[in-house]
């Protein structure tokens, strides 16, 4: 996401979404990280031909990292991240198009008891990378940067394709790891309406995965459930360039087969956040936000504090 100016008869803010607002939940290698995704504007309105440069850091604290399926109580974690990702807006057969991606590097420390003996270790490398697609199908219509500063703001609806591989590092003798060893997808389909100073969007998507065929001990074989991720989002525009918002989710499923015997780890958690984003000079922007779990059955009892700079350019 970022904010820009565009010098035209009237000054209007460009926002387009990044993957880093909780950069700490993206590197738990997307067990569960896509469906606590909290990700306000994701669906706004943006010229095409913008290009990006995000640098972010995150760090969450509690029961990040710890795969349900895995006998492991007591957890307590800290895990430190930090991102690099690149985005452009492109014309998608008319329609504005967005592709971002981000590669995660992170180390943290965790401890927590199997069976009766309590363990700690440290981790760093790198996670799982992301990338991600999006189109605005309606009130999506591809604008040059002159074009878009003219136009209206129509509600927009949008779609998208998170995909995150897997190149993390992982290791089977392992039981806690920053990669999956697996695929995961998340299609998802956004709604965002501007009242005045008001935006609220709404999303919906489902996060699919594929087979871990080297989990724990290397000889196991592991699946997971799809999770239906909801969102909400309301945010206020407190001047050119500036705005917050509140942010909220809710997700559900999830259950894992380990060598097909399956878990009692249902997750229906929800999470709620907020955000802030200011404008430093005309071409830069720094965002600030933070989350906790709101409900928690299973894995989203963590606290999330993120920041991110970003570097806009047109062509």
């Amino acid at each position: 996401m970022f904010l820009y100016r565009c010098h035209a008869q009237h000054h209007e803010r460009l926002s387009v979404p990044a993957l880093f607002l909780c950069l700490g939940m993206t590197v738990t290698s997307m067990r569960t990280a896509a469906a606590q995704e909290l990700d306000p504007r994701a669906y706004t309105a943006a010229p095409i031909g913008v290009n990006f440069l995000v640098i972010a850091g995150g760090r969450s604290t509690g029961g990040v990292v710890v795969d349900p399926s895995l006998q492991i109580d007591d957890v307590e974690a800290t895990i430190d991240s930090v991102g690099i990702g690149l985005g452009r807006t492109v014309d998608l057969f008319g329609r504005t198009a967005l592709i971002l991606a981000v590669v995660p590097y992170a180390w943290g420390d965790v401890s927590g008891s199997v069976g009766e003996e309590s363990r700690r270790v440290t981790r760093s490398g790198l996670a799982d990378p992301r990338v991600k697609l999006s189109v605005n199908l309606i009130g999506g219509r591809a604008l040059t940067p002159r074009e878009f500063a003219g136009a209206a703001r129509p509600t927009i609806v949008g779609v998208s394709l998170a995909v995150a591989p897997p190149l993390g590092q992982y290791t089977g003798a392992k039981l806690i790891n920053l990669g999956a060893n697996r695929w995961a997808f998340k299609p998802e389909i956004g709604v965002s309406h501007a009242l005045g100073r008001w935006t609220i969007e709404g999303y919906s998507g489902v996060v699919l995965f594929t087979t871990n065929r080297e989990f724990y001990t290397g000889a196991s074989v592991r699946e997971q459930a799809s999770v239906v991720a909801l969102q909400a989002h309301v945010s206020y525009t407190l001047r050119r360039q500036l705005w917050a918002a509140f942010d909220a989710t809710w997700y559900s499923g999830g259950t894992t087969t380990v060598n097909g015997t399956e878990k009692a780890d249902l997750q229906r958690n929800s999470r709620v956040g907020a955000t802030l984003s200011f404008p430093v000079g005309r071409r830069q922007s720094i965002k600030f936000s933070g989350s906790t779990g709101a409900t928690t059955r299973i894995g989203a009892d963590f606290h999330t504090f993120g920041a991110a700079w970003q570097l806009t350019w047109f062509d």
